[in-house]
């Protein structure tokens, strides 16, 4: 036999002598391939027999309370003496290669642990809820105001379920502004055809036909829709505080006419339809094992991907794509085109806006646009908290003295209505607000509105 090298070999010191003097024999050399204790002895040499220790020889470190760990490294049997697992079969491992975490992970269990069904009610009495005569949001059965921690430590349930009941507030103020204030609801574009993606603005009997004023609305970016102003002070406070219906009604009395903008309805949501990919091994000339390790490279990351997905969004919801409506797939291009079709059709002499946050900057860009159009009929313009930058949007400087004579910015703050508050840009005055109180301030530009 060659002479084993202690560079390819562990050599193990022979065991000490017993204390009755009783010569033991050396305990055998390791052949190359052993590890963590595992040994391949000589078949000519006896073996002393001893216990065998376990704390290599194990799978996992953490061992639960009577519970073992059956598996061990390079075990030919599967069966460790004195342990209880010994009955069990042996666990096969892959050493050298990364473990398959997805494989196990039983997503159907670890899903019962995440969100609930996200089903919610259609209407405001299935979520049991209703406006009392005071416009406020209260629980049917409670009187509660709404609470949007309906189940703690959901916060994505909880904000679904807030998205849903606002959906069905948005009906319900389309309601209010048909039936309540006596609007109608014109769709657009007018020339549209039957198939194409519409949206819709509201306008009074006399919107085009009053022959002295005309009122026109435009709520803010965001969730919001026609008639309202915040969807937030709909559902937390009450139906005045965040709808434009006040501002419609009192309008209507003063003998205006009134046209309500939509500028957030710029599309509508389709489901997307199911793509059917051909399969790489219907169209490639390549050898037929290496289209079979691409593919099970493919699977292997559509598995991972899909995990990611199911775990990040349990509820696999609807994919949609957006179809924009003709010329007003924009706030800024549906002021314009409301403008170009409606406003500047009217017959009334003298035309108002009152625009709020993004509004704002909606109406600075059909300034811009139709500057001399817009000087020719609007008397005066109500700003509430506008974004709008004359530097950004690149007003002239006849825009900007327009505005300065023309429109007034309120905007939230604690001082007493109408304070001046200090503004960095040269375009119009800026007044406190009030806080959360704006009010129908045309009488900045009361010389120029005739007696109702």
């Amino acid at each position: 036999m060659k002479k084993a090298t202690l560079s390819s070999h562990r050599i193990l010191s022979p065991s000490p002598p017993s204390a009755t003097g009783t010569k033991l024999t050396p305990t055998p050399r390791l052949l190359p391939g052993c590890c963590h204790g595992r040994r391949r002895v000589r078949s000519d040499v006896p073996v002393p027999c001893r216990p065998r220790k376990c704390n290599s020889n194990l799978v996992g470190a953490r061992i639960p309370r009577g519970k073992v760990i059956t598996t061990a490294r390079g075990s030919s049997t599967g069966e460790l003496e004195g342990h209880a697992s010994s009955r069990q079969p042996p666990q096969p491992c892959s050493w050298g290669q990364s473990s398959d975490l997805l494989s196990r992970i039983d997503l159907d269990e670890l899903m019962k642990k995440d969100e609930p069904p996200l089903d919610f009610p259609d209407t405001l009495e299935g979520f049991e809820y209703a406006f009392n005569e005071k416009g406020q949001l209260r629980h049917i059965k409670t009187g509660e105001p709404f609470v949007f921690n309906y189940r703690e430590d959901l916060h994505r349930w909880n904000q679904k379920r807030y998205e849903a009941l606002g959906e069905i507030i948005t009906k319900y103020v389309y309601e209010l502004l048909e039936k309540d204030c006596n609007l109608k609801k014109i769709s657009i574009p007018v020339d549209a055809t039957e198939n194409e993606p519409k949206s819709f603005i509201f306008m009074s009997e006399d919107a085009l036909t009053n022959p002295q004023k005309l009122m026109v609305l435009i709520h803010g970016s965001g969730v919001v829709r026609a008639g309202q102003w915040a969807r937030r002070l709909i559902i937390n406070e009450d139906l005045d505080s965040g709808t434009q219906i006040p501002f419609i009604k009192r309008a209507m009395d003063e003998g205006y006419g009134v046209i309500v903008l939509n500028p957030n309805e710029n599309y509508i949501e389709v489901e997307k339809p199911k793509t059917h990919v051909q399969s790489s091994s219907d169209s490639s000339d390549e050898p037929a094992e290496k289209r079979e390790r691409k593919d099970k490279v493919s699977k292997e990351t559509k598995k991972r991907r899909d995990f990611y997905e199911k775990y990040r969004n349990p509820q696999r919801e609807k994919e949609m794509m957006q179809l924009y409506i003709r010329e007003n797939g924009s706030p800024e291009e549906h002021a314009i085109y409301v403008w170009d079709h409606f406003i500047a059709q009217s017959a009334a002499e003298n035309v108002f806006f009152v625009a709020h946050s993004y509004g704002g900057l909606a109406f600075v860009e059909l300034m811009i646009q139709r500057e001399a159009d817009v000087k020719s009929k609007v008397t005066a313009v109500a700003l509430t908290d506008s974004v709008h930058n004359v530097w950004h949007q690149e007003a002239g400087k006849t825009v900007r003295e327009w505005m300065r004579e023309n429109c007034c910015n309120w905007v939230s703050s604690s001082e007493p209505l109408d304070t001046s508050v200090e503004s960095m840009l040269p375009d119009c005055p800026r007044v406190s607000a009030d806080a959360y109180t704006i009010s129908l301030e045309l009488e900045m530009k009361s010389s120029c509105l005739p007696a109702p």
